[in-house]
């Protein structure tokens, strides 16, 4: 959850490409969701949120909506696998029903890291090809920038975490519901009393 949120609102999605054989740089510009970044040298960052939602590509919109819906199915996901935890007992000490909800959270889990991964190729394919077009400017063309790498690094940690989860689900309903007997069946029956041994004691007197 917290990876998919890094990647969401990280600005480091497009940065500036340093090509050709000017080595002076003066600024560095990052492109993100949501906002536009540039730092000259010696200067603060300056970041500028996008004006208008319309006016934006339909990528960075699809990728927009893409990583909003990630950001709560990750949450949605977090919070049902904490209800399907042994020390929690929102369900009662039904070992089943808590499986089940730790499943669920795995789904939810690897569906996020799909959700994840389709905007963060997108992204990446759209910058290496207009990187090596050559109708592009010099000064427009991008690199890849450092919220791609998280979520690439996300959605591993977010498919992985899942299917354990998902394993540990599916283990846990091949199991017999009734793994230990009851402990009165262990008891021999009633009609069999046990012997009952009576301790005579003899009381000696001595006289002195």
């Amino acid at each position: 959850m917290v990876g998919t949120l890094t990647t969401t609102l990280l600005p480091q999605w497009r940065v500036s490409a340093f090509i050709g054989s000017n080595i002076i740089v003066f600024e560095r510009v990052w492109e993100g969701l949501w906002m536009n970044c540039v730092r000259q040298a010696k200067d603060k960052l300056q970041c500028k949120a996008y004006d208008s939602l319309l006016a934006l590509p339909p990528a960075l919109e699809a990728s927009r909506a893409l990583m909003c819906v990630a950001v709560a199915l990750s949450v949605i996901a977090l919070l049902v696998g904490i209800c399907g935890m042994k020390k929690i007992r929102c369900t009662g000490s039904n070992r089943r029903a808590k499986a089940y909800l730790v499943g669920i959270s795995g789904v939810l889990f690897i569906l996020t890291g799909i959700f994840v991964l389709i905007p963060v190729c997108w992204m990446a394919n759209t910058i290496i090809r207009d990187f090596y077009n050559p109708a592009v400017h010099v000064g427009q063309k991008r690199e890849l920038g450092a919220s791609l790498f998280v979520g690439w690094a996300t959605t591993a940690v977010l498919i992985v975490g899942g299917a354990l989860l998902c394993g540990f689900c599916c283990c846990n309903r091949k199991r017999p519901r009734h793994r230990y007997l009851a402990p009165g069946r262990h008891v021999p029956h009633a009609r069999n009393p046990r012997p009952t041994v009576t301790v005579l004691s003899r009381t000696s007197t001595s006289y002195v």
